[in-house]
């Protein structure tokens, strides 16, 4: 049964989503631009010589081995996101969707139909271009013969981060499904408001291919932030007294209410800091934003003038500040400390912010992808 779970990861980056999915998926091939990614990416997987480092653009299906059952697709979300540039699924960056989907239809031209697509990318993509791309991304499923149901799912319900993400699961038409994965109607909290707005947004045979896959509530308690911060962490330093009163003055009095607060709290407090532009008094500047509540903000990319997150550290009178490490940023997103990180910052950072939270690719497969994986096995009376 290994055998038949094979899949494809497209913008593989540091193969999150190979590690979520498990040792029991075999990848036939993966694909990045990124050779920094890339690197990470062999350093994990026994040299991953199934990956292929160049441009979508360049790949073509006679590079794509055998017959794979799952192809994953986390493409790019710059222009689709809030704190993008908003120019769409059209776009250059987002755009690697098009050339992604020309290889599906491609495979299928040739007798080798991918029966599962798993696409993942910024819930932004549900209004992006108000609800248009949405709407094509949809119709080009449906003309494929494909059935979807998109789920948001946040990592917060598995690790202390707040990511919450977009994840399309779409299926051929003739695959079998299990009527126990399917649910029949809206639940919570995988189907919020924002995308039952969207499924009435669709024309009719949108509508009609869409499911509603009933997704368990995860019964794990998430660890504590707290747990993922090391004491004296690797890579980065700690800030100056001066550079940690700086962010104090960068903060509005409601976040300065926060870190008094937890100074009153006595023991140890640990907060998570984003520099966010704001406008204050007509005028736009920047500002520091702190939460003490055990969650970190989501993890970005520093390019593209992103902040990258900063740790604060509170015990008392005592103050301290530092960016988050690397591997803390890996342990977020659901690493274990054995996976091999890169060992300049902003590289390691990159693939974190790019990428997908481990634990939440697993609770979809072992909920919806395998089932739908093994369908056909069990339909046949095989295993």
């Amino acid at each position: 049964m290994a055998n038949d779970l094979t899949f494809y990861e497209f913008f593989a980056g540091g193969g999150l989503a190979r590690m979520g999915l498990g040792p029991h998926w075999e990848c036939l091939f993966a694909n990045d631009i990124d050779e920094k990614k890339a690197h990470v990416y062999r350093s994990n997987f026994s040299g991953g010589h199934e990956l292929v480092v160049a441009d979508i653009n360049r790949v073509t299906t006679a590079i794509l081995p055998g017959h794979a059952r799952l192809a994953w697709a986390s493409f790019p979300c710059q222009d689709l996101s809030l704190a993008g540039n908003g120019k769409g699924l059209h776009a250059e960056r987002s755009g690697a969707f098009w050339p992604f989907w020309d290889l599906i239809t491609g495979l299928d031209a040739e007798g080798r139909g991918i029966p599962i697509i798993m696409l993942e990318n910024v819930v932004g993509l549900l209004t992006s271009n108000k609800g248009a791309d949405f709407q094509a991304l949809v119709s080009v499923l449906v003309d494929a013969s494909y059935r979807f149901g998109p789920l948001i799912m946040d990592a917060v319900h598995f690790v202390p981060q707040s990511r919450p993400r977009l994840f399309i699961v779409a299926v051929k038409d003739d695959w079998p499904v299990q009527d126990a994965i399917i649910a029949p109607a809206p639940t919570t909290p995988w189907h919020p408001a924002a995308l039952v707005k969207a499924y009435h947004g669709l024309v009719p045979r949108g509508k009609n291919a869409w499911v509603w896959w009933s997704l368990p509530q995860p019964a794990a308690v998430r660890p504590p932030l707290q747990t993922m911060i090391e004491p004296e962490p690797s890579g980065v330093a700690w800030h100056s007294p001066e550079e940690t009163q700086r962010l104090l003055t960068l903060m509005s009095p409601l976040n300065l209410a926060k870190v008094r607060h937890a100074q009153a709290a006595g023991g140890l407090q640990i907060g998570a800091i984003y520099k966010r532009t704001r406008t204050h008094n007509g005028a736009k500047g920047q500002r520091a934003e702190v939460r003490f509540d055990g969650i970190s903000g989501c993890l970005r990319t520093p390019a593209g003038g992103s902040s990258r997150q900063t740790i604060l550290v509170v015990e008392g009178d005592t103050i301290r500040s530092r960016l988050l490490s690397v591997r803390e940023a890996a342990r977020l997103m659901g690493l274990p400390d054995s996976y091999t990180l890169p060992e300049r910052y902003n590289d390691g950072y990159h693939v974190m912010g790019d990428a997908v939270a481990v634990p939440v690719v697993s609770w979809l497969e072992a909920h919806i992808l395998h089932p739908l994986a093994v369908s056909q096995l069990e339909v046949a009376g095989v295993g």
